[in-house]
């Protein structure tokens, strides 16, 4: 979206300046004429550095700007209203990062496109299984029952993975300080006693040297170390973009012994929840299978769901094609071909993702209270260390006198 600065002439024949965001002139130039006015002049405005930065970390659309706008909608479109009236209200009252991309999908709606395709004009605020979603709605004239089942989708999604950032936020926030203090110990601390047991000629015992080598390597070699750190750091990012080594990665996190576990359970409640979405609403199967391949962002999933898709549209049940995968375990594999045959795929599928939410909830909930004896410990054995390293060369230097 482009900012403009504009001069106008409203409805009133009174002359109004401000500030429009659109996609091109045109398009800003379309916004005010909508609103009663004449435009006079129309300039580009460019934004500075800090600005960018600004609007990028926090004037942007979040999670919950889309939840509450598929809630809202569902809700206005049932009670009656029409589409355009709908969007118009919600745009009203929405955030200023979200009003001018609600704003063009008005725009294209009162222009003659249909919900679906406006909204795929924003690829990065509505995902393609949420577009698609629209599409079937529109296209069955069930749109308001498509918008609330999507809106229950939505927030089905944060809930689960508000519960697994919630996990991680205490391991996170206690090894982050540990790593913290560990740093000014050996930078500000460590370096002054460490003199005093050097001026005193002391036989320093194994902790205490190995103390010595980090703290000196952490003081002498901190900018080799950080250089290696940005290299390594770009290297990987480069690594991750490329095909085979963002597969590499993913399948690593998956092979990681706890929280690959609950990775595979939080992809698999996802891919089961948006596949049943996608059949009840009326896409195809096969569609449907490379909707949500696309969405699993693990590249792993993605390319066991997209053979899948080429094995069921050359006729064969997708349960036979995921069977071959330890990706899947059993039980899915077991559920899908109960659904393939009797026909009920989409209410198989939905039962089957409350039960790997349940799974991951009860995995999420055994990580947190295992972790938190793991990290006392940890903390347990860097506290006797540091007092070994400290406290018995003390001992050699009282045993010398």
């Amino acid at each position: 979206m482009i900012r403009f600065s504009y001069k106008a002439k409203d409805a009133k024949g009174e002359t109004v300046k401000g500030v429009i965001e659109a996609q091109d002139e045109k398009a800003a130039v379309a916004t005010l004429r909508g609103k009663g006015s004449t435009v006079f002049s129309l300039t580009p405005v460019s934004k500075n550095s800090l600005a960018l930065i600004t609007d990028k970390f926090f004037n942007r659309v979040s999670g919950n700007d889309i939840t509450n706008f598929t809630r809202q909608l569902s809700t206005m479109v049932t009670a009656g209203l029409t589409l355009d009236n709908a969007l118009i209200i919600f745009k009203n009252q929405c955030s200023s990062a979200f009003y001018p991309i609600i704003d063009d999908i008005l725009l294209n709606v009162q222009g003659g496109s249909s919900l679906a395709e406006a909204l795929a004009k924003h690829p990065d605020q509505f995902s393609r299984v949420y577009v698609s979603l629209v599409k079937a709605g529109e296209t069955a004239g069930v749109l308001d029952q498509i918008l609330s089942r999507l809106a229950d989708n939505l927030e089905k999604q944060r809930e689960l993975a508000g519960k697994v950032k919630g996990a991680m936020i205490y391991p996170v926030i206690i090894i982050v300080g540990m790593i913290g203090v560990g740093i000014l110990m050996m930078v500000l601390v460590i370096p002054k006693l460490l003199v005093m047991y050097k001026d005193f000629n002391a036989e320093l015992p194994l902790p205490t040297k190995i103390l010595m080598w980090v703290s000196s390597s952490m003081t002498t070699l901190w900018l080799p170390g950080l250089v290696a750190l940005v290299i390594g750091f770009y290297a990987f990012t480069a690594f991750k973009k490329t095909a085979a080594g963002k597969r590499k990665i993913d399948q690593f996190i998956l092979g990681l012994p706890l929280f690959g576990n609950i990775m595979k359970k939080f992809i698999l409640t996802e891919i089961a929840r948006t596949l049943g979405l996608l059949s009840s609403a009326g896409v195809s199967i096969v569609e449907s299978i490379n909707i949500v391949a696309e969405s699993t962002g693990n590249a792993v999933y993605e390319e066991i769901l997209k053979e899948g898709a080429k094995q069921v549209e050359r006729g064969l049940p997708l349960s036979g094609t995921l069977g071959a995968y330890e990706e899947f375990p059993p039980i899915v594999i077991q559920m899908i071909s109960v659904g393939e045959e009797t026909g009920k795929l989409d209410e198989i599928l939905t039962k089957l993702s409350k039960y790997f939410e349940m799974e991951s909830d009860e995995t999420v909930k055994g990580l947190t209270t295992a972790i938190e004896p793991l990290i006392m410990i940890v903390l347990g054995v860097g506290v006797a260390f540091l007092m070994m390293a400290i406290i018995l060369p003390m001992y050699s230097l009282t045993s010398q006198f």
